[in-house]
């Protein structure tokens, strides 16, 4: 259980955003475009990896 607790927590659009400080639309018509950091569905929520967030941003520049 430990090992869980070590693992960062999913990022939601909001975070993303703050992150790469753009706006939360933007990134909504980055994913329409098939362009953008790799995000997840989870039932009805998009969740983000932080770890490939950094890796696409890094990929980017």
């Amino acid at each position: 259980m430990d090992d869980v607790r070590a693992i960062d927590p999913l990022w939601t659009l909001d975070d993303v955003a703050a992150f790469l400080r753009v706006s939360v639309e933007t990134l909504r018509a980055w994913r329409k475009r098939n362009y953008g950091p790799p995000g997840r569905k989870m039932g009805k929520h998009l969740r983000y990896d932080p770890v490939e967030v950094r890796n696409w941003f890094a990929d980017a520049v």
